[in-house]
């Protein structure tokens, strides 16, 4: 864990809610996946993507990611894909 000391935190107008936030982002942009970041900044994962979107931080969103999107929407309505 990490411990920033009261005088630094005094030093700069940021609560520590804020500062968990920049971690987050910062950490996000690193790699962090989106729900383990949003943990890391104290938000559920919607009110991160908000955050994020508020600071046009792109999403990270690969191929795997698709494919797993894909999967469930198939899982939860088999029958919109049938032809008919």
């Amino acid at each position: 864990m990490v411990q920033i000391s009261d005088d630094i935190l005094k030093a700069v107008p940021i609560s520590e809610d804020e500062l968990r936030q920049e971690i987050a982002v910062l950490l996000y942009r690193k790699g962090l996946p989106p729900g383990k970041a949003a943990a890391v900044a104290g938000m559920d994962r919607i009110a991160f993507r908000y955050l994020l979107a508020s600071r046009r931080v792109p999403v990270q969103y690969d191929v795997a990611d698709l494919e797993h999107d894909v999967a469930t929407l198939r899982t939860l309505f088999p029958d919109e894909g049938a032809s008919s």
